[in-house]
């Protein structure tokens, strides 16, 4: 059996495929970013999922696309850790930007972001990924992304920058206390989930005009830092993976008309195309 994996920051999408390349079972674990969760913590969380446990032995191979996977040192993590787990098994670990460009891929060159917990762009020409620009992560970096808009909103919230109607619908919703929030983002082992969490509060309230302007701005600023510097970008298809482009698809196309930019299409989990190509081209 093969194990396929898209590991976000906040969650992480399985199939395992039998020996005849049919999918057996598909699963979710929590996010496995290497940046942001303790290695040791890695193993007991998948030991908490009964259907993994349940095929652990049967498994040969495990492609795992991860957040954080861009430097080697945290794929050697991924990688010794899975193994840990699966112990018959042959664990490969690459960068979740693969898997994006993977699963996106429809025989055209194009440009490939990530906008989900976090964000992250490449150039995909079928065969060869060319990443021109870093990810620099939730505290300076991940423009446009779910973190980056959850900081937003929790920043405003507390220095008293949202409209009345949105401050009081906040604070009837989360009662949160500065304490409370300084603790989720500075002793915890998964700040940029929990960030990226109070998306659910603006999602539900998208269409509203302050909302509109601000989600507008993030967007903006990641196709200031992720995608204009790519020399292709003014011609190639923009492909977009992740929850993020999802919901507010919109606003991002918006942003990117304001830019003269392609918008392609947009899709929320890369999973079923990344299984696909494996299928198709790998295995």
């Amino acid at each position: 059996m093969v194990a396929i994996v898209d590991g976000g920051s906040t969650k992480c999408d399985w199939v395992i495929l039998d020996d005849f390349k049919k999918v057996f079972m598909k699963t979710e674990t929590i996010g496995f970013n290497p940046n942001n969760i303790a290695a040791e913590l890695i193993v007991p969380e998948i030991e908490k999922n009964i259907n993994l446990n349940a095929v652990r032995n049967s498994i040969t191979k495990v492609f795992f696309y991860g957040s954080g996977c861009g430097i080697p040192e945290n794929c050697a993590i991924i990688e010794r850790e899975l193994h840990r787990f699966f112990t018959k098994a042959e664990v490969k670990a690459k960068e979740d930007l693969m898997a994006a460009a993977y699963a996106a891929y429809n025989g055209t060159p194009a440009i490939v972001c990530i906008l989900g917990t976090g964000s992250n762009s490449c150039y995909f020409d079928g065969k060869k990924l060319k990443i021109k620009l870093p990810s620099l992560g939730f505290l300076i970096g991940d423009e446009g992304s779910g973190s980056s808009i959850g900081k937003q909103l929790v920043r405003r919230f507390f220095m008293q920058k949202l409209p009345e109607d949105l401050h009081h619908q906040f604070e009837e919703t989360y009662h949160l206390t500065i304490e409370e929030a300084l603790k989720n983002m500075y002793h915890t082992s998964r700040p940029n989930a929990y960030l990226a969490d109070f998306n659910k509060f603006v999602v539900e309230r998208k269409e509203h005009p302050y909302f509109q302007k601000m989600v507008f701005e993030e967007m903006m600023n990641f196709f200031d830092y992720q995608v204009l510097p790519y020399e292709e970008s003014k011609e190639a298809e923009i492909n977009f993976i992740g929850s993020i482009a999802y919901y507010y698809e919109n606003i991002l196309r918006s942003a990117a008309a304001e830019l003269n930019l392609n918008v392609g299409h947009v899709v929320q989990k890369p999973i079923e195309g990344l299984v696909d190509y494996h299928i198709k081209y790998i295995l």
